[in-house]
């Protein structure tokens, strides 16, 4: 049940990820007629983030302890020591940009530049964080990986 609580935060992650990518693109060509998906992206896209986090928040307490053990008596035990402490610190960024995008969003971005700066600036963020993210999810995965196989 483990792997399927942990896929689950990769895939409501990804989800935001690829919906933060969506605004993006809608945001460079903002109209009148793209204003309402704008906005409804905007909003997936923090419900994905913080459904991330809440997922992540209970394998974290139920489920990484034995996988910390696991890689720091590995021969990778920075796969904690950096990447995992990167993300439980970086998280709180990523929140608090996943959820003000909407916020930046509501404006008429068809007529206001500079409220389509912010938002292209929030969701570019939000976007490179994601990706860090990711990469640090999958070195926290390598390093379970390298200490189980290390055995």
């Amino acid at each position: 049940m483990s792997e399927v609580i942990l896929m689950t935060h990769v895939l409501f992650g990804v989800a935001c990820l690829l919906t933060t990518v969506w605004v993006f693109v809608d945001v460079l060509n903002a109209s009148p007629a793209n204003q309402r998906r704008i906005r409804r992206l905007s909003v997936l896209a923090a419900g994905f983030m913080w459904l991330a986090f809440v997922v992540a928040g209970y394998w974290y307490a139920v489920d990484y302890q034995a996988d910390k053990a696991i890689i720091l008596k590995g021969p990778w035990p920075f796969a904690h020591n950096f990447f995992m402490e990167t993300k439980e610190h970086l998280v709180i960024m990523l929140l608090l940009l996943v959820t003000y995008l909407p916020i930046a969003a509501a404006s008429n971005l068809a007529a206001n530049r500079d409220a389509r700066r912010v938002v292209l600036t929030v969701a570019a963020l939000i976007i490179g964080l994601a990706l860090l993210m990711e990469g640090d999810g999958a070195m926290i995965a390598m390093g379970v990986k390298v200490g189980l196989l290390a055995r």
